[in-house]
């Protein structure tokens, strides 16, 4: 055992440029030089920049790099890398290892080639990227190339982003301000600066690669299509938290090493509640750290996956009639000197910091649910939101008992006691009592308080943490405005915090709900409380261009007018192109593989019937099963036309809005009774002569 607590301490971070390669490799003064200019947020002077390269190339070149890449995120939700060797020729013929500070800090790939929802035309090509300093360097192994990567911001000529971490960073600004604003009329003097932490719990499915090769609709949407429901699914609770297979679990180890060498703080690993579902969950870090994280969470599982003959599925609902999977979000803000700002202390009533910012957070919540709820519209989510396994589509907030006693008793005045937590008595001698939690966990809140932090979970599976944090972190530090504004003209602290907290608590206790949002009296409820109910992520993503929050993105200087829009287009413009994919793939599959192997079976009845009825013997079973199959077949070839015209008619829509609301009312409806015919015929038809792994092979066979 010691021995593997030695190989995780000695593989943990190797990969990474950290601060101990730093501190090693730097002089001195550029190393405090450096860090200095990170905690300052000041940019990076060119002759610092080209000792950090020097230093950075020749620990790459150690390692066995040969290239080094800008590595960044564009909106189309996954990664994106252009690799560039350190190879540098002479004039006499032979090659020089070099690597430039300018290299380092600014590359420029193609911003044409991107999503840019009109921001870039075709013939405007030139896009930068810009080295994120705040997010270590690291080495990755892909077979045999080893490469230097550098986490990297993506702008356009006209310094309009074009990417997933450029607004990231600049609500990562917002909120240190404003949060900094608070800090100081509330007498913190010490605290320098204040951050946002993500720690994000990652859902995921394993199946085996046999299937997944013969299933047309996972290669090519990553998620089924057709599939009859099995005749087991989650219904007896026991793969939640049940033994790992030793498949799965040498896996995750797989994973874990991967990892822990990109200095990713695997911690968490167990079956999910759906068969063939599992999560990870790293260490909180800082937010667009925890980002980039992520991202080699999702690219890693997926490639550890093929190596031991598996395929990790990370749509948001890869199965019909079990769990989809989604992508908690653990959000809190803490200083530069360690203070957790939601942390309620042992007496929340009489920590005046902590009850303005947990106030601060539910007043941007309901202010800016619709705007919430966009940040997570995805064609995949659209599966999952609202069906009784994941948040309804109405976004509500949970305190628990405790904190909803205090916020209560701030709308009347004052906060002036907290319920304490007690212990729990197992009526076990040998079991010592257990500290007793101030409140229970509500795993249908969509956005619950859990100790310390803000668990955000609407978040799909699939999606980058970048869009809903950047929204997260401006709606809080618009509000935290709002307060640092009321307390700068105050001339009494105290009082004026009181009167805020008051007012927030009155305004917005609509918004805290404890019970089960599963149920069909909440969403009444809901509807009584105002509380939007946007099911759809057409409808979602439409709220977007509203004017406050266009005001609210351009006031914090994390978004223009101009690139609120772009990204709504691309939203917008990416839901149907899901949708189109998946109306194509679908008819692909129903015309080629399932419509021939019905029209083989009900040709094998047919004969059975002729064969049964020459013996003299009336064939009433077969006659029944044929008519039946013919029957599903008809309903097959009309859903497949209907399909092919739907189809043809989005396709055609210019406006993206018009086009994605076409695809949903029309298209989605249309696949909907294709696969419904399909899932049938899987009931009838002979398995042998079924062309496609079912349910039961890819979710129960490891």
């Amino acid at each position: 055992m010691s021995e593997n607590l030695e190989s995780v301490a000695a593989i943990f971070g190797k990969n990474v440029f950290n601060d101990v390669v730093m501190r090693e490799r730097l002089p001195k003064n550029v190393y405090k030089e450096f860090k200095k200019t990170i905690s300052e947020s000041r940019f990076l002077d060119v002759s610092l920049a080209d000792t950090v390269a020097n230093a950075m190339k020749d620990w790459a070149i150690e390692n066995g790099a040969t290239h080094f890449c800008h590595w960044f995120q564009p909106m189309t939700g996954l990664t994106a890398e252009k690799h560039d060797s350190f190879i540098s020729p002479t004039a006499e013929g032979s090659t020089i290892m070099e690597f430039s500070g300018k290299e380092l800090i600014q590359g420029e790939p193609d911003a044409s080639s991107f999503p840019s929802g009109g921001l870039r035309a075709t013939f405007e090509a030139r896009g930068y990227t810009a080295w994120d300093c705040t997010s270590p360097a690291f080495i990755k192994e892909t077979g045999k190339n080893i490469t230097l990567y550098i986490p990297c911001a993506f702008c356009s000529y006209n310094a309009e982003a074009l990417d997933k971490k450029t607004p990231l960073l600049r609500s990562m600004d917002a909120l240190n301000k404003q949060a900094m604003r608070v800090l100081r009329n509330l007498g913190n003097n010490t605290s320098k600066s204040v951050g946002a932490t993500l720690g994000p719990e990652q859902e995921y499915f394993l199946i085996d690669k046999r299937f997944f090769e013969k299933r047309l609709d996972l290669m090519l949407t990553g998620r089924t299509l057709f599939g009859a429901a099995t005749p087991r699914g989650q219904e007896m609770s026991d793969h939640y938290f049940g033994a790992l297979h030793e498949r799965v679990a040498s896996f995750m180890h797989d994973v874990n090493v991967e990892l822990w060498k990109l200095g990713v703080s695997a911690k968490t690993q167990h079956n999910e509640v759906a068969p063939a579902q599992y999560e990870l969950a790293p260490v909180f870090s800082t937010v667009n750290v925890a980002t980039d994280h992520n991202q080699l969470v999702m690219e890693t599982l997926q490639k550890v996956a093929l190596r031991n003959n598996l395929v990790c599925l990370l749509y948001e609902k890869p199965f019909s009639g079990v769990n989809g999977s989604g992508k908690h979000n653990n959000w809190s803000m803490v200083t530069d000197d360690g203070v957790n700002l939601l942390e309620p202390s042992s007496t929340p009533h009489d920590n005046m910091v902590f009850l303005v910012m947990l106030s601060a957070v539910i007043r941007a919540v309901d202010k800016y649910a619709k705007l919430l709820r966009a940040s997570v519209a995805t064609a995949g989510n659209d599966h999952r939101l609202g069906v009784h396994e994941a948040p309804p589509a109405i976004v509500s907030v949970f305190l628990g008992d405790q904190l909803t006693e205090i916020f209560e008793q701030l709308g009347q005045g004052g906060a002036k006691e907290s319920k304490a937590g007690g212990h729990l008595k197992l009526g076990v001698s040998v079991l010592p009592p257990l500290p007793k939690d101030c409140t229970d966990r509500n795993r249908t809140s969509p956005f619950a308080f859990t100790g310390n932090k803000f668990e955000f979970r609407m978040v799909g599976s699939a999606q980058s943490t970048a869009g809903p944090m950047f929204v997260l972190n401006t709606i809080v530090a618009d509000v935290l405005k709002e307060i640092a504004d009321e307390l700068e003209k105050s001339t009494n602290v105290k009082t004026a915090v009181q009167k805020i907290l008051e007012k927030i608590s009155k305004e917005h206790r609509r918004i805290i709900f404890n019970g089960d949002n599963y149920t069909e009296e909440w969403t009444k409820e809901a509807v009584k409380r105002g509380l939007p109910n946007i099911k759809s992520t057409v409808e979602s993503l439409k709220t977007i261009m509203d004017d406050e929050n266009v005001q609210l993105f351009v006031n914090h200087k994390v978004l223009s007018k101009a690139e609120l829009k772009a990204r709504t287009e691309i939203l917008l413009d990416a839901y149907s192109m899901t949708i189109n994919i998946e109306a194509k793939t679908t008819l692909n599959i129903a015309q080629r593989q399932i419509l021939p192997a019905a029209i083989e079976y009900s040709g094998k009845l047919g004969k059975a019937v002729e064969s049964i009825n020459n013996a003299g013997v009336c064939p009433s079973v077969q006659k029944r099963a044929l008519s039946k199959t013919c029957e599903l077949i008809s309903e097959l070839n009309s859903s497949i036309d209907e399909l092919k015209k739907a189809v043809v008619v989005a396709i055609d829509i210019d406006n993206t809005a018009k086009k994605a609301e076409n695809f949903r009312d029309y298209v989605v409806p249309a696949m909907n009774n294709v696969r419904k015919a399909v899932d049938s015929l899987e009931m009838v038809v002979d398995a042998k002569m079924w062309p496609l792994p079912t349910y039961v092979e890819m979710l129960f066979i490891k």
